[in-house]
This record gives structure tokens, sequence and C-alpha cells, in this order.
């Protein structure tokens, strides 16, 4: 396994203080405040510590404060509810005292049932894609100096767009795009570990869907850009150290909101896990 990698796992790893009491480090990706996915793993997997035997099969997040990333944050679990085959848990993240997110989490005990999915859309293999950072580190010279160290560092998820989009000189598109990605090494067989690691990595990419047909990227300076909820809905096993094709789409933006959705295939062509988030996507005045 990769350092980069081990380094998430342990990042997501949450030390318990006391009983459905959670702590979980930050890390510094670059943004202006902690990454989206980081709290909404860390909230799964304290949700995760208090349930046996279930699987997360849908989860409901609002972000409600912007995290600090130099700042340890805590989660407080509650257990709603222990069902003969649900169980739904609460978690409230908190940072210096504040509430910056809160999740609902629903488990369920695994069983048969009537199967049927939307079929897999037809795109490029990832084999003969680009990752994001090899990309970068082929630009890195066009790169603003304050961001070079960050945008091109060793990634615990490898990501291969579709159709890449210079995020610094944007042109106009319609709200559709697709990505693969993969954890970079492999993976113990831990059920849990593998949905807090998709949780991670569903919220890379999706806010942007939003905001191509307007010509302008998280890095265009007149944008307030940030997440404002997030929803997965797991719907079969699957690995994440193999390959996952995100397919996105945006079917609305509007005052200042972005409405973004995403599948999740494995390379069977199976839909594994759903994801839609809402987004602030002002235009600074």
């Amino acid at each position: 396994m990769t350092e980069v990698l081990q380094k998430l796992i342990q990042l997501l790893d949450l030390e318990e203080t006391r009983p459905d009491r959670f702590q979980g480090q930050s890390e510094d990706l670059g943004f202006k405040n902690v990454f989206g996915g980081q709290v909404l793993g860390q909230a799964l997997m304290s949700a995760c510590k208090t349930v046996e035997a279930r699987s997360v099969h849908s989860l409901h997040g609002y972000f409600l404060r912007p995290g600090n990333p130099n700042e340890p944050i805590e989660y407080q679990v509650d257990r709603i509810r222990d069902g003969g085959s649900f169980t739904t848990r609460r978690v409230l993240a908190l940072q210096a005292g504040k509430e910056i997110f809160t999740l609902n989490a629903s488990f369920q005990v695994d069983e048969e049932g009537y199967s049927h999915q939307f079929e897999m859309p037809q795109t490029s293999e990832p084999d003969s894609l680009l990752s994001e950072l090899e990309m970068r580190r082929k630009v890195v010279d066009f790169i603003p100096e304050k961001l070079r160290e960050q945008a091109t560092r060793d990634r615990p998820i490898e990501i291969r767009p579709v159709a890449p989009l210079n995020y610094f000189k944007p042109e106009r598109r319609e709200p559709f795009k697709q990505a693969w990605f993969r954890a970079v090494a492999d993976l113990p067989d831990d059920d849990v570990l593998h949905r807090v690691l998709l949780a991670y990595a569903s919220d890379f990419g999706l806010l942007g869907t939003s905001m191509l047909p307007h010509q302008v990227t998280y890095y265009t300076r007149s944008m307030q850009v940030a997440s404002l909820d997030h929803a997965i809905w797991f719907h079969r096993p699957f690995r994440i150290d193999d390959w996952l094709l995100y397919d996105m789409d945006s079917p609305s933006a509007s005052q200042g909101r972005g409405f973004n959705r995403g599948n999740i295939y494995n390379v069977k062509g199976e839909l594994v896990a759903s994801v839609c988030q809402e987004a602030l996507i002002r235009k600074k005045t």
C-alpha cells in the first residue's frame, strides 16, 4: 500500500474519545477550508463504528459551516434506532465547539430482492486516459506558483477524466462529465473502508458539473463555491481499488445554487452507488 493511501486511511479511522464520541484530524488539500469529502467520510466512519452486521445503504449530509483544515473535528453519534432490518444514526461534527456538518445514515441487513438498473453509458476505457495528476505535472509551469505543490503531489485516489477541463481557462460545455477513479493500491476486504473511501472520493469534481455551462470553475476569482449538502445511496457491493466510472450531470442551476447528480458504475457495468449534491455557485459582486 502506498504511503499516501495509508495516510488517508489513518485520517478516516477515528479515535473514540468516549462512548459514541470520536475525534478526527484534518488535512489541508490546498482548499480554503476542509475538503467536504473528508468530513463526509469521517462522519460516516464514526456512524459505522456504532453499527454491527449491517451495511450503510444511504446517507444525507448538510455542510453548515466551513471547517478549518488545521484543527481536529469532533463527531458525536446519536443512536436513533436499531430496528429488525434497519439501523439509523445521526452524526454531528463540531469544530471549536461549533457545528460544521450533520449526517443522517441508514444501515440495513443484507437481503435478496428485486433488481434492475440503468445501463452503464458508453465511454472511454480508463487505460486510454491520463490521470489528473499526470496532466497537472505536464503543465506544471502554467499552474500558479502558490498552488503547484498541492496540485502536483501524490494522491491516494487516482482520477482519470474522460474529457479534461482546463480549470484556469475553462470553455463553455454542456452540464455532463465523466471520470474513472480508484484507490492507488490494493485494499483489504473491509466493506466499511470501501464505502467510506467512496464517500470521500464522491466529492471530487461533482460540484463543478453545474458550472460547466457558465464557463467558470472553483478557481475563477469572481466565484464563491461551496458544497451545501451531499447524499449517497449504495446499491451493490463494490471495491474502490478497482476502476469505477463516475457519470455526472447537472439538471439545473438557479438562485446561486447548482444541482449535481452522479451514477457510479464498476467495470462490469453494475450501478453500485448514486450521488446527489447541491452547491453554492455564487458570482461575487
